[in-house]
């Protein structure tokens, strides 16, 4: 496919730049998410050009791309702006602004006017423009954008104890942090005023999840070296990945396990080794995954599922009745205040697990079965106290 656009202004060099050496130049202005594909031309020349290449303004230096920006943002949220108040807020010369205003107006088709009963510059709204329309190259955000964004990558941050993004994120921090032009690092300030804890995060080899992650996403197969904690064995097999899963602040590999010919999870830090095979991975459908590996309760799979029945206390219900176990569970609030919950599971481990954390708060109500490995686990629990 061909773009039609408008014949681009060269770089000061004289040559066109690529899109991404584009933003190097312009420096940390913004977070350009496209290159532009058109742009206007005095001369109006129409001209083919691939959308990978934009144009460098001559007139515009690398500060003088961020006050363009300033300016478009200033004018947008303004029915006018004083020529003194634009020199001030950008920091500039009168001979500086006008050059940012011509360019705007001549190289942008930016509808800027002066209006001198308003005594200052505003967007013209009022008539129907003819010509090419008005667009800023890119996608650029606001401060407030700048700072969710921020935001967000401190909550994934938290994903990534290994390392995986942060090398290839951290320009991008650097990038943003300039847009918002404060003395102070925004994203520092992100991390100081937002606390992440987590809890019970295991650590895994980098290059063993990057291995595992590539060959996920290029359908290759594995061959992994894998200590399984329950029996403390180490066996190596070759598997076919079919997804990442971030499950209690840990990673896990849900793939088909041609050793067992099977569905398993594979927890990503007891991976000692990781090898892509240059083999067609195996597929297998996502509801077929969520038969096995997402239809029970908590991170072990099978495809038995049996319901389980709880009930917390009162004091307890007020904070169970907002808490998600499973997908599929079903709760209510009895007539005492008590809260019983209902929820699906295949191995009951897990699920043993958090209910012994309520202590005297949970009790199981059915199957028997579970009542009576709950009990079993908390006389055990209490034979380590009683008579010592």
């Amino acid at each position: 496919m061909r773009f039609p656009t408008r014949r681009p202004s060269p770089s000061p060099s004289g040559h066109l730049v690529p899109a991404e050496r584009h933003r190097e130049v312009h420096g940390a202005t913004g977070l350009l998410l496209r290159p532009r594909v058109s742009c206007h031309d005095p001369t109006d020349r129409a001209q083919f050009l691939s959308p990978a290449f934009i144009a460098l303004p001559s007139e515009v230096g690398m500060s003088g791309m961020e006050r363009i920006y300033q300016i478009d943002q200033i004018l947008s949220g303004r029915s006018f702006v004083p020529r003194q108040e634009l020199q001030d807020r950008l920091g500039v010369s009168w001979a500086t602004l006008k050059r940012d205003l011509a360019y705007l107006k001549d190289r942008l088709n930016a509808p800027i006017i002066f209006d001198r009963e308003l005594g200052g510059y505003r967007f013209e709204t009022r008539k129907n423009r003819v010509g090419p329309q008005y667009e800023l190259p890119g996608l650029w955000f606001s401060a407030e954008e700048i700072h969710a964004l921020l935001t967000m990558q401190h909550l994934l941050s938290n994903l990534d104890t290994g390392g995986l993004l942060g090398p290839q994120i951290k320009p991008l921090l650097a990038r943003l942090s300039g847009l918002l032009g404060s003395a102070d690092n925004p994203a520092e300030e992100v991390q100081r005023r937002i606390r992440i804890q987590t809890v019970g995060a295991r650590e895994f080899h980098l290059d063993h999840f990057q291995a595992v992650g590539s060959a996920l996403l290029r359908r290759k197969r594995l061959i992994i070296r894998y200590h399984a904690r329950g029996t403390d064995e180490t066996t190596e097999r070759e598997v076919s990945p079919q997804r990442l899963v971030h499950y209690r602040d840990n990673w896990y590999l849900d793939a088909w396990c041609h050793l067992r010919d099977d569905l398993r999870a594979f927890a990503v830090d007891a991976i000692s080794h990781a090898e892509i095979l240059d083999k067609r991975a195996k597929d297998v459908a996502d509801k077929r995954l969520d038969e096995v590996l997402g239809s029970g309760y908590g991170i072990f799979s099978g495809d038995n599922v049996t319901w389980a029945t709880l009930r917390f206390t009162p004091e307890r219900a007020r904070w169970v009745a907002s808490e998600r176990w499973h997908p599929r569970q079903e709760g209510k609030l009895l007539k005492d205040g008590s809260f019983e919950l209902k929820v699906p599971y295949a191995d009951d481990r897990e699920l043993i697990m958090d209910i012994m954390k309520y202590g005297g708060d949970c009790t199981v109500v059915s199957p028997k079965v579970l009542r009576e490995r709950v009990a079993s686990e908390l006389q055990r629990a209490s034979d380590h106290y009683v008579g010592k």
